[in-house]
């Protein structure tokens, strides 16, 4: 772990799910962290409870596609000192409606939450850690991102674009190691909402991801979380080596 020991990250979707058990891993492991999220109340819980680690953390609310809040968050990951990349976390499914019925509000806050945010974060953060020669940008993806799944259907777009984001990162950045983490099928939020969701492509997801359920495939945020902390502890600096190679 000595990569990102005493080291900075901000964690987007750092309230709920996938994106608080990281934050709690990473604090257990003396990262500091800067949490994001839209909801302060939780946001705020999570924050108190990495804090009780020993480590610096800040919290800061609001919705990671707007500049302001990117911008936001660089700034105060540098001050906390040893500002070292992020990890993008949030993301909305709205599931239920097919692509027409699903309204342009709903939409957009698919897009802006998976692919708005991740560029708003590559464009606050990506010229700071250029500065500093090396950093760190994770992506979650998943392998709806390769699929059609009526129902959710701006989230498959939508992750195929945030993946597709990544790896032009990694292009553009080699510096920077970039990469796009898929956990496996979770007990989140997310799976309850397409499990009770409604509308023309609910059928086919109360099937799709009841089945997860029933069959005792879901993994618990804790156990995804670890997963991608393997990947930092474990492998971090061979994975380093070869995008430099």
């Amino acid at each position: 772990m000595a990569e990102l020991t005493g080291k900075t990250l901000i964690i987007t979707g750092a309230s709920l799910g996938i994106g608080r058990a990281l934050a709690l891993e990473l604090a257990g492991l003396r990262v500091n962290l800067v949490l994001n999220a839209r909801h302060t109340p939780a946001l705020q819980e999570a924050a108190a409870a990495c804090a009780a680690h020993g480590i610096k953390v800040s919290p800061c609310a609001g919705n990671a596609a707007k500049s302001g809040t990117a911008t936001e968050l660089v700034n105060q990951a540098t001050a906390l000192g040893s500002f070292y990349g992020f990890i993008h976390a949030a993301g909305v499914l709205n599931p239920g409606p097919l692509l027409w019925e699903l309204s342009e509000r709903e939409f957009q806050e698919i897009l802006d939450s998976h692919v708005t945010a991740a560029y708003q974060l590559i464009r606050a953060a990506i010229p700071t850690l250029l500065q500093h020669g090396e950093g760190l940008a994770v992506f979650f993806g998943s392998g709806a991102a390769e699929a059609n799944i009526p129902g959710i259907g701006a989230y498959c777009v939508a992750k195929a674009a945030e993946e597709h984001l990544a790896q032009e990162l990694a292009a553009e950045a080699p510096a920077i190691l970039s990469f796009v983490f898929r956990p496996d099928a979770t007990e989140t939020r997310m799976q309850r909402q397409a499990r009770k969701s409604t509308g023309g492509g609910a059928e086919n997801l109360h099937r799709i991801f009841g089945g997860y359920k029933d069959r005792g495939q879901l993994a618990t945020p804790k156990e995804a979380a670890r997963a991608l902390v393997r990947i930092l502890t474990n492998r971090l600096r061979r994975f380093q080596k070869n995008i430099m190679d």
